[in-house]
């Protein structure tokens, strides 16, 4: 029997196991500053026709938010994302998210802070690719 992380899902959480459901609940009820900062313009429908999800099992993933008509994954990145093993670990997370068939766009915590508006427009630019 093959993997189902490997095969390209069409369903919204991709085979994801049951148990990351629950620790996505958790992450819901505590998100960092920045991804609060983005999901209050992501919730108000800032970026219409488009609806995404916070803390989004997939695959094998939480992902910090998610659009299913557009398969787009965001993820907003703390300092430790700068160390190599996280490096590592995040560009092979977003090889195996690009095998679900979902690409995925990295903000830094500063970029959302310092830069919120440039934020907007790439994640806008994205959705329209």
């Amino acid at each position: 029997m093959k993997n189902a992380y490997w095969k390209l899902e069409t369903g919204m959480h991709c085979d994801a196991p049951p148990k990351l459901f629950s620790y996505a609940r958790k992450n819901r009820l505590f998100p960092t500053e920045t991804e609060a900062m983005l999901w209050d313009a992501l919730k108000r429908h800032s970026l219409l026709p488009y609806k995404f999800r916070r803390q989004h099992p997939v695959g094998r993933y939480i992902v910090d938010f998610y659009c299913h008509s557009k398969r787009l994954a965001i993820e907003i990145d703390g300092g430790y994302h700068q160390t190599g093993e996280q490096r590592q670990y995040d560009e092979y997370r977003t090889a195996e998210l690009n095998r679900l068939g979902i690409r995925e766009i990295r903000f830094a915590n500063d970029d959302v802070r310092s830069d919120f508006w440039g934020v907007l427009e790439g994640i806008w630019s994205a959705l329209e690719q």
